[in-house]
């Protein structure tokens, strides 16, 4: 599976970006997938993932503001960014996994194929 990420950038606090994720060699519908999000000195966070049924789960601190979907027509993952803050300033990630395990999980270890990051910067 490849992963390429795209739509990261500067913004303004409180406004909105949307990230994207293509994937290639492989139909988006078998896989699990997640957006991580990785700040300098900090460990990478899974902030929201979508299962092989659909079922999306995200961190409480993006709940709300932040919601990811999929595209299967353009075999693309998505991450609509509202509301942004200075603390949603990282390297975003997007990560798949073929194995369905049935759960929708933000754990790094979940997921074996990784895309090269888009960096977020917001600024208040």
């Amino acid at each position: 599976v490849q992963l390429v990420e795209a739509g990261g950038g500067s913004m303004q606090a409180g406004g909105s970006v949307r990230l994207s994720c293509v994937v290639s060699e492989y139909r988006i519908f078998y896989l699990r997938m997640a957006w991580f999000r990785q700040a300098p000195g900090k460990e990478r966070e899974g902030i929201a993932a979508v299962n092989t049924h659909g079922n999306t789960c995200y961190a409480e601190s993006v709940k709300g503001r932040f919601t990811i979907s999929l595209d299967a027509a353009e075999n693309t993952l998505y991450l609509q960014m509202n509301s942004l803050e200075s603390e949603d300033t990282a390297m975003y990630y997007c990560a798949a996994e073929a194995r369905d395990i049935g759960l929708c999980s933000r754990e790094v270890s979940a997921y074996d194929s990784w895309g090269q990051g888009t960096q977020v910067t917001v600024s208040s």
